[in-house]
């Protein structure tokens, strides 16, 4: 991850989703490759999944999301130092 920020979406096709990032198709991303993958959740419908999607967006949300992005960092870091 280039900048370390994170990028929360909803999707129904995470493959084209992730390759639409990958190859810069996505304007939000496009400056930011090369991306990874951090976490995925499953939802039964579009409409749950747009709920968590606009949660983590919110402010109380983003306290969740800066706990998730910094242990992925921290062990990103563990496993480079070894």
């Amino acid at each position: 991850m280039k900048d370390k920020r994170l990028y929360v979406g909803e999707t129904a096709d995470v493959k084209k989703r992730l390759l639409d990032h990958k190859e810069g198709r996505v304007a939000s991303t496009r400056k930011r490759r090369p991306l990874e993958l951090i976490k995925l959740e499953g939802f039964r419908s579009r409409t749950e999944a747009l709920r968590r999607e606009q949660f983590l967006k919110s402010p109380k949300g983003w306290t969740e999301t800066k706990t998730l992005k910094e242990a992925f960092f921290e062990l990103s870091e563990r496993g480079a130092a070894r």
